[in-house]
């Protein structure tokens, strides 16, 4: 029987009351299915309801099958080996025992048949480009792109029949994405993917589009769905005009229902008061246009009605997804200022980034290599957060970082007093205006940072770090379209167009990176910070 997965009247809500789900229905057979949904519409909670990691309050997940997921936050213990990650650790030391002469039963109980263990995890290593990582090496010896493929090398030596990927691309270098794409249009079971990487939403079979607590589906990737997305839009906006109209009409003829029902009252009692027919006969003509009149104004009233319940309907059927709007303060740096030196760094951890870098002016920089070559490090040693171990990288303006990982927040802390510690000085109202500019309004700017979704904290993060004291005129970003929906990418491409101060990007994101305008690229690879003017291998000019 082919694998499958289905959720039957699935309802979930969180602690606080705020329901994600309710009576959804939804059904994934075998194939690759894009699930799409703006920030907060429950992608992630859904992944996690499917694999068990949460309790679904009604309805049911029934799966055919293994599930197998892989977080959008990939968090491991980094004493863990690499063993002990792919989940081999038990049977690779039964093999090891064995192999040295031990002929103990539980030896061979724990291996089972598995006698090429070791082959097959180097292999699933080797396709993901980590060949290089030995079984008997930490965690805390790789960077966070490798921990992610670790993550994944485990599952595709589990095989499991339903595989569910949570932003998989996150922390992803180009190289490592293409292996990751390769291992996703080759998967044989059921695989369900949640990511912004239009690439990797283009080798899916079909779309799932979450919104408002149910699924519409579309056949194709991502590009057949944006296109039948886009005449759907047309044809709806064509209806909330038709629908439009109509009310105006509706009215109209409502007003001028009014005016025949008043001249019909005038000549009744003109011809009451005249008395021309007995008093009788015009009594029950006067209760009969009455209740004509009564009937006429009901019919116009339900049409009326009727109208601007369509126009409801269609105006719903029309897509205004809320954005972020970044409201950037004025940060402008004149052309030729200086902005930041690097002079022969040495960082910790063994990196080394020889040469140097003088930023000057609204300069716009994009900080590109492979996983593990230090950019993270070198922006947090920028940032001052680490020290360097020799050479200097000395900031000349105010400058903000926006880490990765998105730890500036106090996850025990509501989104309101998070933003209220970067800015001691602004008014609660300053700071709740602030944050409704990125969709914390009311009630969700008191949810604790720990209950945030992805996209939630990047939105909670970058707010803490735009009402901060002093305004930042150098901005260190890294990676930051992980776990942002498409829409709030746009908008914050946007923004940062608009942003009068110097830029420096960590980004594996390359159409995010030539929609900023980065005017320099710097190339960090082999323990050398170098300028780039012609493309190398991923990494376009």
């Amino acid at each position: 029987m082919s694998a499958s997965l289905t959720c039957t009247s699935l309802s979930f809500a969180w602690p606080d009351g705020t329901a994600v789900f309710e009576g959804l229905d939804a059904s994934f057979g075998p194939g690759r299915t894009g699930l799409l949904g703006v920030n907060g519409a429950g992608k992630s909670t859904l992944l996690k309801l499917i694999a068990g990691q949460l309790t679904p309050s009604d309805g049911t997940v029934r799966v055919s099958g293994e599930v197998g997921r892989l977080p959008q936050n990939v968090t491991l213990d980094t004493r863990l080996r690499v063993d002990e990650v792919l989940g081999i650790a038990a049977r690779r030391a039964a093999l090891h025992a064995i192999e040295a002469g031990d002929a103990a039963e539980e030896h061979f109980e724990t291996l089972g048949d598995d006698w090429d263990v070791e082959e097959r995890a180097l292999a699933a290593l080797g396709e993901l480009g980590l060949g290089h990582v030995g079984l008997d090496r930490t965690v805390g010896e790789v960077s966070g792109g490798e921990s992610v493929l670790l993550r994944l090398a485990s599952l595709l030596l589990r095989r499991p029949d339903v595989l569910l990927l949570d932003e998989p691309t996150n922390n992803l270098d180009v190289y490592a994405r293409r292996r990751l794409y390769a291992a996703v249009a080759s998967w044989p079971g059921v695989l369900v993917v949640v990511s912004h990487d239009r690439e990797l939403l283009d080798l899916v079979d079909r779309i799932a589009d979450l919104r408002s607590g149910r699924i519409t589906w579309y056949g194709g990737n991502f590009s057949a769905y944006e296109e039948a997305l886009a005449v759907e839009q047309e044809a709806a906006e064509r209806m909330v005009r038709v629908a439009e109209a109509d009310v105006r009409r509706q009215k109209r003829e409502l007003t001028d229902a009014h005016v025949v029902l008043a001249r019909r009252r005038r000549y009744g009692q003109k011809m009451y008061d005249t008395k021309r027919e007995p008093r009788a006969v015009m009594k029950m003509r006067r209760r009969t246009a009455q209740e004509s009149a009564g009937k006429y104004r009901v019919l116009h009233e339900e049409k009326l009605a009727e109208a601007k319940e369509r126009l409801d309907d269609a105006v719903e059927a029309v897509r205004d997804d809320d954005e972020i709007r970044v409201d950037l303060p004025f940060t402008a740096v004149p052309p030729g200022r200086e902005v930041l030196t690097l002079r022969d760094l040495e960082l910790v951890h063994g990196i080394r980034a020889r040469g140097g870098l003088d930023l000057r002016g609204p300069e716009r920089v994009a900080l590109i290599g492979r996983n593990g070559a230090g950019k993270t490090t070198l922006l947090r040693t920028i940032a001052g957060e680490l020290d360097p171990v020799a050479g200097e990288a000395a900031a000349h303006v105010p400058l903000r970082f926006l880490p990765q990982r998105l730890d500036v927040l106090d996850d025990g802390l509501s989104v309101a007093e998070n933003v209220a510690r970067f800015a001691p000085g602004a008014t609660g109202n300053r700071v709740r205006a602030r944050l409704a500019r990125f969709l914390f309004r009311g009630a969700r700017a008191d949810r604790p940072a720990g209950t945030l979704s992805g996209g939630e904290r990047f939105r909670a993060a970058l707010a803490a770090l735009m009402l901060a004291e002093p305004a930042p005129q150098l901005l260190l970003l890294d990676e930051p379209t992980n776990n942002l929906d498409m829409a709030s990418v746009r908008q914050l491409t946007s923004a940062l167009e608009s942003y009068e101060g110097a830029l420096i990007v960590a980004s594996h994101d390359m159409p995010f990176l030539d929609s900023v305008g980065v005017t320099r690229r710097l190339l960090l690879e082999e323990g050398e910070l170098k300028e780039i003017t012609t493309g190398v291998v991923g990494y376009p000019a």
